[in-house]
């Protein structure tokens, strides 16, 4: 369509570098110059916008002529381009990257995703997302690439990190469908038992995670044989929430079953990742507790669609589609009954991460086959996109991080250190 789209996580030092290879000299202030400012909280677009940056702070945002240059600011001027805050992705696995199942299972090694991690997160950036809650990686990668990031060392988007998954042996999260001598000698999230559950949490927080993920269900992408049935006992499931509670973390779960959804939600999660088989008690708990519902649509259909791509066997890609048959009027339930649903493009699971090519030229795939899920499933009736607060469900201030989602820039706001990007749609 020739528009384009900047997404408004601006940087200040991409700014600054370009000034000073035209040997202009360097300065702190910059000016954006935006004809199209999108305000998610009033809920309008905003015409002939200026939005003035000083160091690595939005100060002030106002319309073209009532808001003063500084004469010594360097100006961008975007044209006709259309400005939006940062968009959050509330569930990735921003770390690793499923190329192909048996080489990714036994031919990498950690060492491997550390060293990849880095250009996953500036693809993320790069598709617009400036924030990611990022439900599950190995080794405490993910740790370490939060802080790398948050020190500017690498691009990326800001991350809250789950460490290792909580699974029970042989669960989601565990190594199944192998030979029972194949053993790998790193770290995991495989617990049993309530004793076993707190010293695992602990030791995870001790590393640095920002919340706790677990498995309340079994998933698609493992060798069990379900893919819904109930994991971790209600016991279980308490001690995780209570225990993360504990050290002020919040807990999302991995459910597609209802029953594990429901025990999940009882037990006092925030989240409910997933969330595939839900039915009508389910969603009645979930608004009763103010549980989040983050439902990983498009993903979903990847598998089924490029499951054999990725050489998966035949039996998680028939999960995949039993899955994806259910899914579609659960999920419509849950719209319909108006409750928060966060967005979630499942990063690193069937290529998503690839952003470069699904969210830069949306006609090759991901964000039009994301808008035909959600059309699917119960969008028709909307009149317009209507933006939520996943920030609730990460544990995040509003105001004081950079480049704050899903806010307007008419409050004072930090911006991060990476460049000015433009997406053509």
């Amino acid at each position: 369509m020739g528009r384009y789209l900047l997404f408004a996580w601006i940087a200040t030092t991409a700014a600054i570098a370009v000034a000073q290879r035209n040997d202009q000299p360097a300065t702190n202030l910059i000016v954006i110059k935006a004809g199209h400012l999108l305000d998610v909280t009033g809920g309008k677009m905003l015409e002939r916008q200026v939005i003035l940056i000083e160091a690595d702070t939005i100060k002030r945002v106002g319309a073209e002529g009532s808001l003063p240059i500084p004469p010594d600011a360097k100006v961008i001027d975007l044209g006709e381009s259309w400005v939006l805050p940062g968009l959050i992705d509330c569930h990735t696995h921003i770390t690793m990257q499923m190329d192909d199942y048996y080489a990714d299972a036994f031919r990498k090694s950690p060492i491997n995703y550390a060293v990849e991690a880095h250009v996953l997160a500036r693809r993320t950036l790069e598709a617009g997302f400036t924030t990611c809650r990022d439900v599950g990686s190995s080794e405490f990668i993910d740790v370490a690439l939060k802080r790398a990031i948050a020190s500017d060392k690498v691009a990326g988007p800001r991350l809250f990190v789950a460490g290792h998954i909580l699974s029970v042996t042989g669960g989601h999260a565990d190594l199944s469908g192998f030979s029972p001598y194949l053993h790998f000698d790193n770290f995991n999230g495989v617990v049993d038992g309530v004793d076993e559950i707190r010293k695992k949490i602990r030791w995870q927080i001790k590393n640095g995670v920002d919340l706790t993920k677990f498995c309340a269900t079994a998933g698609v992408l493992s060798e069990e044989e379900s893919v819904g049935a109930a994991q971790f006992s209600f016991e279980e499931m308490q001690a995780i929430v209570q225990e993360a509670a504990r050290w002020g973390r919040k807990v999302a779960a991995h459910a597609h079953g209802a029953e594990g959804i429901k025990m999940a939600v009882k037990a006092g999660v925030t989240s409910i990742e997933h969330g595939s088989l839900i039915d009508e008690e389910g969603i009645a708990l979930m608004k009763e507790r103010g549980t989040y519902l983050v439902p990983t649509v498009y993903v979903g259909y990847f598998v089924e669609q490029h499951g054999k791509e990725m050489k998966l066997p035949e039996r998680l890609i028939e999960k995949a589609r039993h899955i994806n048959a259910q899914k579609r009027e659960c999920l419509s339930r849950a719209i319909k009954a108006a409750w928060p649903i966060g967005q979630a493009g499942r990063t690193g699971a069937g290529k998503v991460c690839r952003c470069d090519r699904r969210f830069q030229r949306p006609s090759e795939g991901c964000l039009r086959s994301r808008a035909r899920c959600l059309r699917d499933e119960g969008r028709r009736g909307l009149q317009r996109v209507k933006t939520l607060k996943p920030a609730n469900s990460l544990k995040v201030p509003e105001e004081g991080l950079s480049a704050p989602p899903l806010i307007t820039f008419a409050v004072p706001a930090k911006v991060s250190s990476s460049a000015v990007h433009a997406i053509e749609v």
